[in-house]
């Protein structure tokens, strides 16, 4: 291995020495004689190890260096790069040897007059330029320009305590090399704990949610089951009574009730229904209530309603309803044929399923063209609401024309308006007398209610079941007088009319009916007696006690026979008298 290196710079020559303490190789001239061939030519010869180019006195003279003369040089000590110093080897730190081929004095120099090491890994120091000489110190006054300290220092002074190589915190240049892989592994740490801190934060919310929407169902489940249980539509816990009503009873419910009689003017007779609005179910119903059905008169007999209407008048039957019904009626409202004529009018016509054909009664001559036709969704005027309301075709029985009233009370309801103040305009403009009863404003209230109900579906009518003696039988009424009206049914005592058995002998089946509604109406009680065999040509009233014959006087003239057809006779079981249609009776006299 060569260890010269040529420089090519006048033939100097240089070898290996060693290694720094950084790991560079250092070289040395190979000196020679200026006058031999084996000598090589030192361009530091004259001036020296010692020479300062900046000194301007004179220098000290140093000897010429010779590689070969032992006698004036120093040994030259084993070399370790990892040991520049020599300490190794049992040299001291002050040793002559400078692996730079300084002296000892300039070894001893500070740092900072030097060049700022190179440390790997690492940018480049800055170098520092060279302090300028000062006038009165240098190489010729003994002193040198201490970089590290920055002052003059005299030469040789020793810059460090025990150590020939002290160095200073601001000749190292540290440079912190930025580090991406720390910094997304940073970055990442952060978007995970993120998004780990959102997903809890979701999940609690959730939760949240899910426990309101629980909370939430379960107060509206409770609430609908409580307003069922109250309004009495919770299956299985209605009332121990039938009633279906919430509570104990179906009393407990909240009920306006008035009382309509519609009186035909032209015909005569009266068809009476209830209008019932239900404010605790918030229903409406209308409850049509036969003429046969049996009430108490003022003077504690037993009557028909028809009967009462005609003699006790509104308050008398109001009073007669209330102790049959168990009820509290708030008010009677009349209402003759000519005004529910004008009332149709005013609300703009009806809408009504017609269950018949219902001849005009103007009409002159038979086989004109019917004033009402039947079918589904028959408008009609005020007239032709009049005209089918109290229509009843020969035999048919009384309920019949009772259902037809009742239709068109619910066609008014739906068309009449749902404002009070405006329904209490139209109830004033009919320039109606009204029952002290009822005011305008009290009427106009209540059918405004009943017509909101109506137009929302909210509203039927019921028949109020009554048998041919015109009692109430209580298992077929529980269904409208407890239920509806949230009463009790109370027939007056059986005993308290008289009961007039009924047979037909005029070869014509609706007589009967017709004598049933006569005898109802002037407050008999009514009893079957069937259909004779054979035809009679005169007719019969039969009684078979002495006491009983006043009663069959007056049974005679209700029904406009003669007087001398009372006779004393058999009577059926469970009669008072009896009659027996003949061919002479007509039903003229029937309502």
């Amino acid at each position: 291995m060569n260890d010269r290196y040529d420089a090519g710079h006048g033939g100097d020559q240089y070898e290996l020495v060693g290694y720094d303490e950084y790991g560079q190789p250092v070289y040395q001239q190979v000196a020679q004689s200026p006058q031999g061939p084996g000598q090589t030519y030192d361009p530091y010869a004259q001036q020296g190890y010692g020479y300062d180019p900046y000194a301007t006195g004179v220098q000290q003279p140093v000897p010429p260096y010779d590689a070969y003369d032992t006698g004036r040089q120093a040994p030259v000590p084993s070399y370790d790069p990892y040991d520049p110093y020599g300490t190794a080897a049992g040299q001291a730190p002050d040793s002559t040897y400078d692996p730079y081929g300084r002296t000892a004095a300039e070894a001893r120099q500070p740092r900072g007059a030097e060049q700022t090491p190179y440390i790997p890994q690492q940018a480049a120091p800055v170098q520092e330029p060279a302090a300028p000489a000062q006038p009165g110190h240098g190489a010729d006054g003994g002193d040198r320009w201490d970089q590290g300290a920055g002052a003059w220092a005299a030469e040789g002074a020793d810059q460090s305590d025990g150590d020939d190589r002290a160095y200073h915190t601001e000749q190292f240049a540290f440079v912190e090399e930025p580090d991406g892989d720390s910094e997304d592994v940073i970055d990442w740490l952060a978007f995970t704990e993120n998004r780990t801190e959102r997903r809890e934060e979701a999940k609690r919310r959730a939760r949240s949610r899910v426990i309101a929407l629980v909370v939430a169902l379960a107060l509206v489940a409770v609430g609908g089951v409580g307003y069922l249980w109250y309004a009495g539509k919770l299956p299985g816990v209605s009332s121990s009574d039938g009633g279906s009503g919430g509570g104990t009873t179906t009393a407990a419910q909240k009920r306006d009730v008035i009382v309509v009689h519609l009186h035909n003017t032209k015909k005569g007779g009266t068809s009476t229904a209830l209008l019932v609005d239900n404010t605790t179910t918030q229903q409406g119903t209308t409850v049509l209530l036969p003429n046969s059905l049996s009430v108490t008169s003022d003077d504690g007999a037993a009557t028909t309603l028809a009967k009462s209407v005609d003699d006790d008048g509104s308050s008398g039957t109001r009073e007669a309803l209330d102790t049959v019904l168990g009820t509290q009626i708030q008010g009677t409202w009349r209402l003759d044929t000519p005004y529910l004529q004008n009332l149709v009018d005013l609300v703009g016509n009806i809408e009504v399923d017609t269950d018949t054909d219902v001849p005009d009664p103007a009409a002159k001559s038979k086989g004109q063209a019917p004033l009402v036709n039947k079918g589904s969704g028959q408008t009609l005027s005020g007239k032709m609401a009049v005209a089918y309301a109290t229509h009843r075709a020969s035999g048919e029985a009384e309920n019949a024309q009772l259902q037809r009233f009742g239709q068109v009370m619910q066609g008014v309801l739906r068309k009449i308006s749902s404002d009070a103040q405006a329904a209490t305009i139209t109830v004033q403009t009919l320039a109606q007398i009204l029952d002290p009863s009822l005011t305008d404003k009290d009427l106009g209230t209540f059918l405004a209610r009943l017509s909101d109900l109506a137009k929302g579906g909210d509203y039927k009518t019921a028949m109020l079941p009554v048998q041919d003696d015109g009692t109430l039988n209580a298992q077929a009424s529980a269904g409208v007088v407890k239920d509806v009206l949230g009463g009790t049914a109370k027939s007056p005592a059986a005993d308290a009319a008289v009961r007039v058995s009924v047979q037909n002998a005029t070869g014509e089946k609706d007589r009967t009916e017709n004598a049933r509604v006569v005898l109802l109406n002037g407050g008999f009680t009514f009893l079957a007696g069937g259909t004779a065999s054979a035809t009679e040509s005169e007719s019969q009233v039969l009684y078979s006690d002495a006491a009983d014959k006043e009663n069959a006087t007056e049974v005679a003239k209700t029904l406009g026979l003669p007087a001398g057809s009372v006779a004393k006779g058999d009577v059926s079981a469970n009669a008072d008298v009896t009659v027996i249609l003949g061919q002479d009776y007509t039903p003229a006299s029937a309502s």
